[in-house]
């Protein structure tokens, strides 16, 4: 019986019976005194258990006290964890750390964190030693105002429309022209140490998907959000490449030779791909793709080891960049 069974039936025995002998709760546990006396400390100074000892019935109660103040039997809370579990959930919090830009998530989900380390009572310093094994490592990471994505956050939870100012990215360095929009939030999405939003966009009347760290300015309105079914959400945004939108996809075929093979073909490159071993030892990937910006970047990844079969204009695009790549070294 692990610790959180043996708080739970310590709770209902003294519950149930009103008072219990600590000889009693031993038989009834199998654990050792100071096993015993450990639980009993755990739930008095981390459950507010108000468990006094009766030395007249020689034996363990609620105080009448507390009970009259509140009312009411004190009681665990329904959501409850074991240590494994505990463990589990710090380990997340940790990579969540490690994947939050600026402590967005993690400054509100601190207090859940204290709470966790605190339940686990003695096993707290060895939960934060497990939080020093865990490390995120992200390069390329595009930083978000913290405000905007408190905004941003608290308009899709509430369903209400947001207003923002947004720079589309150009080719020039000082990239494209700030618009106003109004934006009804439907989804948040974290995509290669980068977060974006998906909405419809009452200018343009249609789905599309904005990079946080583009936004100029956000700010809530009393306006209901029009809501788009997930359905059509994934239909229109999610059928293309990594982080393009587009409901009309193309199919690229890719042949890896047998260097490159046995790392992609553990990989996956989009959920709808499909894939085959060729009978010389090569892989053969299928994506499908709406823009062929992102697909070519992770094709170049493998530049020497990859042929792209089709579509044409595909296989096109990666040999005019590879020419290109080897004319700067001939420069």
């Amino acid at each position: 019986m692990n610790r959180t069974e043996r708080i739970y039936k310590i709770e209902l025995l003294i519950r149930t019976r009103e008072c219990v002998s600590f000889a009693t709760l031993l038989d009834e546990l199998e654990v050792s005194p100071a096993t015993l006396k450990r639980d009993l400390a755990y739930l008095r100074e981390r459950m507010d258990a108000p468990i006094d000892y009766d030395r007249d019935a020689n034996g363990y109660r609620f105080s009448a006290m507390a009970v009259a103040a509140t009312g009411k039997q004190h009681e665990l809370p329904g959501l409850w964890f074991s240590e494994k579990e505990l463990h589990a959930l710090l380990t997340m919090h940790q990579l969540m750390a490690g994947l939050d830009d600026g402590g967005i998530l993690t400054r509100h989900l601190a207090p859940m964190l204290e709470k966790l380390t605190t339940m686990l009572g003695s096993d707290e310093h060895e939960a934060k030693e497990l939080m020093k094994r865990v490390k995120i490592m992200g390069t390329a990471r595009r930083r978000v105002v913290p405000q905007f994505f408190e905004t941003v956050g608290s308009a899709l939870v509430q369903r209400r429309r947001l207003q923002m100012s947004y720079k589309k990215r150009g080719a020039s360095r000082t990239g494209g022209a700030v618009t106003e929009r109004a934006v009804s939030p439907q989804r948040l999405v974290y995509y290669r140490h980068t977060w974006y939003l998906d909405a419809w966009c009452h200018q343009s009347d249609g789905l599309r998907r904005f990079a946080l760290d583009a936004m100029v300015t956000a700010a809530a309105l009393p306006d209901k959000a029009k809501t788009v079914s997930l359905a059509s959400l994934e239909a229109e945004l999610d059928q293309g490449y990594g982080i393009f939108a587009g409901a009309h996809a193309q199919v690229a075929t890719l042949v890896f030779e047998a260097q490159a093979a046995q790392w992609v073909s553990n990989e996956e490159w989009h959920p709808a791909q499909t894939s085959r071993w060729l009978d010389d030892g090569r892989w053969e990937l299928c994506v499908p793709y709406v823009e062929a910006t992102e697909l070519l970047m992770d094709i170049w990844r493998h530049a020497g080891r990859v042929r792209v079969l089709a579509p044409p204009e595909l296989r096109e695009a990666h040999a005019q960049r590879l020419h290109e790549a080897v004319a700067t070294l001939t420069t």
